[in-house]
């Protein structure tokens, strides 16, 4: 259910044309959304066989051009390239003569506030930072997947209703984030979703080595629960052997690991040491306990657990 106080209708955009430069995952979704809540897509840029595919499907009968004609032609512009690519293309579109004065230019970056589209805003852009704190497949389902999605929002205060208006029309929930706080908000992000994946793909290989059928299966209540339990209670969701300080059965996974999976040794180590800190500083750690612990995980680190130390090959 959406929250957000509804944005006056005379504070919402007109109906707008809308392009894309980078049919990426997000770019066609965004527009898509748009398109729902009465925008026109207009133009769409892609380069590769597989983003033309994507916008041939979420934007039908759009049709694909050079980013300086999708400038040309729409009234608001979303740009969803790479981050380290999205400098060089402000500042291109801008020396171009490609961006028009009262263009609404949009970028869906999370590193990014509103300061990297200078460039445009010097030749009369609207600049306005998106990012949609959601990950994306590329399919018609991330359309459906906006509903009640956060957005981290950053724009010129005069531009933050009209920005906070369109994350509403996506069918989003906008969250203010101020200028200077993008890095550590997308840092934020990075570390809870992009991580989580990694460790999950990382659990299914080793539950497949220990000879499960079905480790998604498996995992799905598991992590479900975990995921439940930390959002409503924060570290007290804490369990397991760390949090227990049975460094008998840390040490025990320390090397099955090394044996089986040597490349994942290091991040249980760092995620143990970090669950090991915060159980201790929230009481669910005894102190008595967190000795033994933290010294197999010192050992463990040092190499000194009847192994080398070091990673990566397993002979």
């Amino acid at each position: 259910m959406n929250t957000t106080p509804q944005a006056d209708p005379k504070d919402r955009p007109a109906r707008l044309t809308v392009g894309v430069v980078g049919a990426g995952r997000v770019g066609p979704a965004l527009a898509a959304a748009l398109q729902l809540a009465g925008h026109r897509p207009v133009a769409v840029s892609a380069v590769s066989d597989t983003s033309r595919r994507r916008a041939a499907q979420l934007l039908p009968d759009v049709p694909v051009m050079p980013p300086a004609e999708v400038l040309q032609r729409a009234d608001l512009v979303l740009l969803t390239v790479p981050d380290d690519a999205l400098p060089d293309l402000v500042t291109g579109l801008a020396d171009t003569g490609s961006v028009r004065p009262g263009q609404l230019l949009v970028h869906t970056s999370g590193r990014y506030g509103a300061r990297v589209l200078d460039p445009a805003l010097r030749a009369g852009a609207l600049p306005l930072a998106l990012h949609p704190a959601m990950t994306f497949t590329g399919t018609p389902v991330d359309v459906q997947r906006l509903a009640g999605c956060s957005f981290g929002v950053t724009a010129p205060e005069e531009l933050r209703l009209a920005a906070e208006a369109l994350v509403i029309e996506m069918g989003g929930e906008p969250e203010w984030i101020a200028e200077e706080n993008r890095p550590l908000y997308h840092a934020a992000l990075a570390l809870g979703a992009n991580h989580l994946v990694t460790l999950v793909a990382q659990s299914l290989e080793l539950l497949r080595a220990a000879g499960v059928a079905a480790p998604d299966r498996m995992l799905g209540p598991l992590l479900g629960a975990a995921l439940d339990n930390a959002l409503r209670s924060g570290d007290a969701a804490l369990t397991g052997p760390v949090a227990r300080g049975d460094a008998g059965t840390v040490a025990a996974h320390v090397t099955e690991l090394r044996r089986h999976a040597p490349q994942t040794v290091a991040g249980y180590l760092a995620m143990a040491r970090a669950t090991a800190d915060r159980a201790l500083a929230h009481g669910l750690l005894k102190p008595e306990l967190a000795e033994d612990l933290l010294g197999v995980l010192a050992d463990a680190t040092d190499g000194t657990d009847g192994t080398d130390g070091t990673e990566g090959d397993a002979r």
